[in-house]
């Protein structure tokens, strides 16, 4: 990988850091009290909901717009049992941008700093052709939109 002058890779984009806190529940355990591993996934997907929302593309503007980002591909590392009543912070930045595409890192790092897991999400930027539920189409993704989320 070849590193540039900004200690950034060459195929990485140089992207601000968001968190959003989170607290591992009963529901969210299995029988013996250590987290259910789909719980990470749905704190990665609030997670990337939550960095667009903080920079200025919330839900509702989304929908309003008929601007979409499902999901393509989704991995993740467990490092570290989580248990309940365990608090977390999931600490999500752009990795990658592509032409209509974008991925998406995120560590989960218990409240004493210990690594819980690790993973990334590739999402497509689209638009629906007339609103959620019609066909949707990927869409370049604007200089604009990188630039909400480059590191000031």
């Amino acid at each position: 990988m070849l590193i540039l002058s900004g200690g950034v890779a060459e195929n990485e984009f140089n992207s601000r850091l968001f968190s959003l806190p989170v607290q591992l529940r009963w529901g969210e355990c299995d029988p013996a009290g250590i987290i259910f591993y789909p719980t990470y996934f749905l704190w990665f997907d609030a997670a990337t909901w939550n960095m667009f929302a903080q920079a200025g593309y919330h839900a509702k503007r989304m929908r309003a717009e008929h601007l979409a980002m499902p999901l393509v591909a989704a991995d993740c590392q467990f490092r570290h049992p989580a248990e309940q009543q365990d608090r977390a912070e999931v600490c999500s930045h752009i990795l990658r941008w592509g032409g209509k595409s974008f991925v998406v890192g995120h560590k989960v790092v218990r409240e004493d700093g210990i690594l819980l897991a690790e993973g990334s999400e590739t999402r497509v930027w689209g638009r629906y052709a007339e609103g959620p539920g019609s066909p949707m189409k990927g869409e370049p993704i604007g200089a604009e939109i990188k630039a909400l989320f480059m590191k000031r």
